[in-house]
């Protein structure tokens, strides 16, 4: 009997969290990632662009795989599903239709405001002075999004009219983000926590997850530009019981409905950003795939099977399916390149690590992201986040304790951390 195969297509840290979480729950199982990292077993790994379908569809035929889980949003927002569904790979995510909902930040705000889910005003504009000047009616600060994928730094929050109409002309004008820039949304500035879910959604039902809190900004108290996440904890002590009721019915039942509606096959997962105002939640984006780092956090508590989550969403039995969580808390703290997330030097050895994936006596996981192995079997740097470094704690600060212990025995040249991440989730919002 041979064993069961699945192929993970990604390269981050949230590839190799959810193929170590895989592997965990299935010893015999092959977990194939494509392209992988240096934290993958060379054997594992297959050099295939996550862009290259024909090339990572032949992959999944010759593996035989058993399902197909789809890390990125580039590829999802590609229509990777549909091309995968349509040689008859089984595989986890939504169509290019559904993937809109994070590839068209216009597209999610319409489908909100049509379906009644609660979200900042703004309006989608590809003139310059049009934007600026609904920037004005709008009032400072505002927030000027990218319409398209950016790679999580596409939005940028601005102070006054100089600044917006700077930025406005390096997204719209200069092609700050090519094709991603060509029309933005301007919205009202929100002030209160940021955080967010991830829910299993499939044929108009939804399993919700546990929430978790990412920190966006690069340096600590939340200041500087923005990043793809230096770090999470999971779950946020303000975020209880009451709170997961307002997102049920006021997010998850009538987006599960507006799917339906709009005839979009959303078998997948989505991962709302939301702002935890003094007004209620406000829905800030739509994510159509696991978070990165999120993944990192929610992999460490999550108890239940992954794969019989995934095979539960694929087979529209999410009616019957529940999740079963470590009651304890989870951080996650991203290491990163000096200069990300900006320019940086890749190449940096990394000293200290332990094995990927392995376990420490104190409930330590390093996750890699930016990665690359060498010749003699060491670790450089590949990338501008580089390491995830994730404990379990009795609390967020134990968790938060314990991985920054456990990073004061790696280090490569110009290695940056935050070591302030979840302090403003260990305790409920005032």
């Amino acid at each position: 009997m041979r064993p069961t195969r699945i192929l993970v297509i990604g390269s981050g840290g949230r590839e190799h969290a959810l193929a170590w979480k895989l592997a965990r729950e299935n010893s015999m199982a092959e977990i194939h990632i494509a392209p992988g990292n240096g934290g993958i077993s060379p054997e594992f790994a297959h050099a295939i662009p996550t862009e290259n379908f024909e090339k990572l569809a032949a992959l999944a035929v010759k593996l035989e795989a058993d399902l197909t889980l789809v890390g990125p949003d580039d590829p999802l927002a590609a229509g990777i599903v549909d091309f995968l569904n349509e040689r008859g790979l089984r595989v986890f995510g939504p169509s290019k239709a559904a993937a809109r909902l994070e590839a068209s930040k216009s597209f999610a705000k319409d489908f909100m405001r049509q379906h009644g889910i609660p979200t900042a005003r703004g309006e989608t504009f590809s003139s310059r002075p049009a934007a600026l000047a609904f920037s004005r009616q709008l009032g400072f600060p505002c927030v000027i999004k990218a319409d398209g994928l950016a790679l999580g730094k596409g939005v940028v929050i601005v102070h006054n009219e100089t600044e917006a109409d700077e930025t406005l002309a390096a997204i719209l004008e200069e092609g700050r983000f090519g094709k991603a820039g060509e029309s933005v949304v301007v919205e009202e500035f929100l002030e209160g926590v940021e955080c967010s879910i991830h829910a299993l959604i499939s044929a108009g039902r939804y399993l919700l997850l546990e929430p978790a809190m990412d920190h966006k900004k690069i340096f600590e108290d939340d200041r500087g530009p923005n990043t793809g996440g230096m770090g999470t904890v999971s779950p946020p002590a303000f975020f209880g019981p009451a709170l997961c009721e307002e997102v049920r019915q006021k997010l998850l039942a009538p987006l599960t409905r507006g799917l339906e509606a709009e005839g979009l096959d959303f078998r997948g997962l989505l991962f709302p950003g939301l702002m935890l105002t003094k007004r209620g939640f406000r829905v800030l984006e739509f994510n159509v795939r696991f978070g990165d780092p999120e993944t990192q956090s929610l992999m460490r508590r999550l108890r239940s099977p992954l794969r019989e989550l995934l095979d539960a969403v694929i087979e529209g039995r999410l009616d019957e399916t529940r999740a079963e969580w470590d009651p304890r808390a989870a951080c996650c703290i991203v290491v990163a390149s000096r200069g990300y997330p900006g320019s940086y030097q890749k190449g940096f050895p990394i000293y200290g690590l332990p094995s990927p994936g392995e376990e420490s006596p104190h409930g330590v996981v390093v996750f890699h992201a930016g990665t690359a192995r060498t010749a003699e079997g060491g670790f450089v740097t590949s990338g501008g986040r580089v390491l995830n470094v994730t404990a379990i704690g009795q609390t967020i600060k134990d968790a938060r304790s314990t991985a920054l212990a456990a990073l004061d025995k790696i280090c490569f040249e110009g290695m940056y951390y935050r070591k302030d991440i979840g302090k403003r989730a260990e305790a409920p919002l005032p």
